[in-house]
């Protein structure tokens, strides 16, 4: 399958005020990214680790009704957080309120100042992984039993790079993987990912591949494109949401014809 190339930016929903975020998801759907996300934690990831900083699913339901055209979603979910029909019913809902614009981004759980504030249990990573591998199957079966249905089948973009564990649950249930990382690292991984959808029969290459990006294009595209990237993702964070390096991928986009 051959996936189109697509520019997408994550709105990192820290060290601004609400109406800084929605202006500058405003202003990323008027520059032409194909999607928009944000990331699923309680604290900033950078700068004052105590700054400001606003909840993921809530935010998503009001970029659904702001946004008319890109795709939306979380790089990533928390698997840890929320029980795993609760949060099928939350994306359903997203669906809906998007008009079938959300990509439900999912990742193990990492972020241990997270668990320990809320009194999430951070246990292993293995044991993360595996309650991850568990909650996607309870993820899909909620999705079908919703009334409404969804408007479309929602893509599972799951997200990390442990081969053993995590590319496993890659190729059972993602549409979608988001790896870390640089051209030779998303590559070597890649490759592994096509191995355990060998062994779980499943044509991995049908998984479209993502990465974050925070060079210009003409020093990272084409490497990137080779290893099999797609989806090219630039984080941008608060106050201001400088989007010049959005606006360069989108530029380079469109160059590819």
């Amino acid at each position: 399958m051959t996936h189109r190339i697509r520019v997408a930016v994550q709105i990192q929903p820290q060290h601004a005020e609400y109406a800084q975020i929605r202006d500058a998801v405003r202003r990323a759907e008027d520059l032409g990214v194909d999607a928009a996300f944000n990331w699923d934690h309680f604290y900033p990831l950078s700068g004052d680790p105590d700054g400001k900083h606003f909840e993921c699913w809530t935010m998503l339901g009001a970029w659904a009704e702001q946004t008319s055209r890109i795709e939306i979603g979380a790089l990533v979910t928390c698997n840890s957080y929320r029980n795993p029909d609760l949060l099928a019913d939350m994306a359903r809902t997203v669906d809906h309120i998007s008009g079938g614009r959300l990509v439900l981004g999912i990742g193990a759980g990492w972020f241990e100042k997270d668990y320990d504030s809320f009194g999430y249990e951070f246990g292993t990573a293995g044991r993360r992984i595996a309650a991850l591998g568990q909650a996607l199957p309870r993820v899909r079966q909620r999705l079908a039993a919703g009334n409404p249905a969804p408007t479309r089948p929602i893509p599972i973009m799951i997200g990390g790079g442990g081969e053993k564990k995590t590319l496993r649950v890659v190729a059972e249930h993602a549409d979608i993987w988001h790896g870390f990382g640089d051209a030779e690292t998303i590559a070597r991984k890649s490759a592994i990912l096509d191995d355990h959808g060998t062994d779980v029969g499943r044509d991995a290459r049908g998984i479209e591949r993502s990465a974050g990006v925070s060079e210009a294009p003409e020093e990272v595209a084409d490497a990137m494109l080779a290893a099999g990237v797609t989806l090219f993702t630039v984080g941008v964070s608060g106050p201001d949401y400088d989007l010049s390096l959005v606006k360069r991928w989108v530029q380079w986009r469109d160059a590819q014809g």
